[in-house]
């Protein structure tokens, strides 16, 4: 993590200062010359919301946030994006630190700081001469903020970065056993138990989905635990956070066949690095939640003895398959996790994935498709957490009339449901291994975008950590 937020009483000498309001008349003007003041007001009148009046002897900002909304949850928002214009700003004047004055309250001075920091990531692992980003330290001058809210604040975004850097990291560099390696440095970085099952292990639990997928790939599969548990969990039992882990996906023998289909796909792990960086998150701000993340991971390839549609495979649960698409891979790894999640006696499990470009052209990435029959009440606490941290999410229905679309005449099932309502039965497809509370996140949309999206910026963008960071500390804080 290259950006770090921080609590000051005030700002040191000679330091970039930003004034943060939602009121352009209301900001200490003693900070200002009449000159400088002359030329707010000028831009105020323009409707500029980062106004530069200061070069000497350091840069000050004046950051004017739209805030006129009943919506708290838009407002959070646009604080967070206000937050990544002042990262530009910041690293263009090459400036290293700068400390936010704000008048307004602690939530919307972290939400902003949240935006900076996040807006400040670069994956620059292969730039030859890379143009690092000056900004690295962020202060904040606001009562508002406690230390606990900075203790947090700083978790996620570090988690964010590492679940972004596992997914812009290229396949070639990234294989299923490089992706366990980093779970087990995140383990050691931030304290959490991390177990991996190797090939052996997996071949001798009868895991058929994980198996047959990496047929056709040189490289072994593995199978990653990560558990955190604390002295005092609020859970009895843990919630479980299954991830997928395709570090690239062809599409195997049903080859990816359109344009462009195949060049990002090593966003497919997206999943797995989710559910990791959630534990490193929830472990980094000792969050007291008892909390599990599996990972099953390997590549999709048509190599070797690749699995072919037709073949019928019998699953770690002992159900059978037939695999009439190869490309329908990520279901058949994430049944074996989820059956293997039985055995925790799961309060809850999530599972997220990439899993459908049916989900992705449902809502784009504005959104995560979500569907599952766990309670209503968890379903809306996940649904204000999604709110909050503008992660929102789209419950698609979740009927049991979509199974008939998944019978095969020769197995217990098929692993794709047709041409109609690929993201549900992709989902009631994985229900079928579960026997707990259980919600599925398709996260094709936002899990990589290809052009700048403000603080979430471009590329990977770790979409999921900071949902379920925030339901984590809904469930042991007890808000509503």
């Amino acid at each position: 993590m290259n950006t770090t937020i921080r609590k000051v009483r005030s700002a040191s000498k000679g330091t970039a200062l930003s004034y943060l309001t939602s009121d352009s008349g209301r900001f200490d003007k003693s900070l200002f010359s009449a000159n400088e003041l002359e030329i707010i007001a000028s831009e105020i009148k323009k409707k500029s919301k980062l106004i530069q009046v200061r070069k000497l002897p350091a840069p000050i900002f004046l950051q004017i946030v739209d805030a006129d909304n009943s919506d708290s949850n838009k407002v959070l928002e646009a604080f967070r994006k206000a937050g990544e214009q002042l990262t530009i700003a910041a690293n263009r004047e090459k400036i290293a630190e700068v400390c936010v004055l704000s008048n307004e309250s602690g939530q919307y001075t972290c939400a902003f700081a949240e935006g900076m920091a996040l807006a400040n990531y670069q994956f620059l692992n292969y730039k030859s001469t890379p143009e690092k980003n000056s900004l690295k330290t962020i202060s904040l001058v606001n009562e508002g903020c406690s230390d606990k809210d900075i203790k947090e604040l700083n978790a996620v975004v570090g988690a964010v970065y590492h679940a972004r850097d596992l997914v812009n990291e290229p396949a070639m560099s990234l294989n299923a056993t490089d992706l366990s390696n980093a779970f087990k440095a995140l383990g050691k970085e931030a304290g959490f138990k991390v177990t991996v099952l190797d090939k052996a292990k997996i071949k001798s639990l009868k895991m058929g989905g994980l198996l047959a997928v990496n047929m056709g790939s040189i490289d072994p599969p593995t199978f990653t635990i990560m558990e955190y548990k604390p002295a005092r969990a609020v859970n009895k039992h843990p919630i479980v956070l299954v991830g997928k882990g395709v570090v690239y996906d062809t599409g195997g023998l049903s080859l990816k066949p359109t344009a462009g289909s195949m060049d990002y796909m090593k966003c497919d792990m997206a999943g797995g690095a989710a559910v990791g960086c959630i534990v490193y998150a929830a472990a980094k701000a000792k969050l007291p939640v008892h909390v599990i993340a599996l990972v099953p991971a390997t590549d999709n390839r048509p190599g070797g003895n690749a699995y072919t549609p037709g073949d019928v495979i019998t699953m770690f649960s002992g159900a059978t398959v037939e695999v009439l698409n190869t490309d329908a891979e990520g279901r058949l790894i994430l049944a074996d996790a989820l059956h293997y999640a039985k055995r925790f006696r799961p309060e809850l499990v999530m599972e997220f994935s990439t899993l459908t470009g049916a989900a992705a052209n449902a809502i784009g990435h504005y959104g995560i498709v979500a569907m599952g029959d766990c309670s209503d009440a968890t379903k809306d606490k996940l649904t204000q957490s999604g709110n909050r941290v503008y992660e929102r999410l789209v419950e698609f229905p979740f009927w049991d009339e979509y199974d008939e679309l998944l019978k095969s005449d020769i197995a217990d099932m098929k692993n794709i449901g047709g041409a109609v309502a690929g993201a549900i039965t992709a989902g009631r497809f994985l229900r079928k291994f579960t026997d707990y509370p259980y919600i599925h996140f398709d996260i094709a949309g936002p899990a990589f975008t290809k052009s700048n999206d403000s603080y979430r910026g471009k590329n990977g963008t770790g979409v999921g950590v900071r949902l379920v960071f925030d339901y984590l500390k809904s469930l042991s804080s007890g808000k509503k």
